[in-house]
């Protein structure tokens, strides 16, 4: 592989590049986790979650890691 991973694993590239795209509407995102990945949204969402909390995702795809901790902590500021 030429791309530098920058530690992350093929699994964490992946739920990165999934939240790179948009989706046409509701389910989609949700089949696409479980053909592509062989996981539950529950489980992919625990995932995300550890991933916007660590330095290397953020390094390898700050416009994504940025734009989901935002949505994130503006989900928490509305509880």
């Amino acid at each position: 592989m030429n791309e530098d991973r920058g530690g992350l694993s093929e699994r964490d590239l992946a739920v990165l590049a999934l939240e790179r795209q948009s989706w046409p509407g509701p389910g989609a995102k949700e089949r696409a986790v479980r053909e592509r990945l062989g996981i539950t949204p529950t489980r992919y969402y625990q995932l995300l979650n550890a991933l916007l909390d660590d330095p290397r995702a953020l390094a390898h795809d700050p416009v994504t890691v940025n734009r989901l901790r935002r949505l994130r902590d503006e989900r928490r500021e509305r509880r």
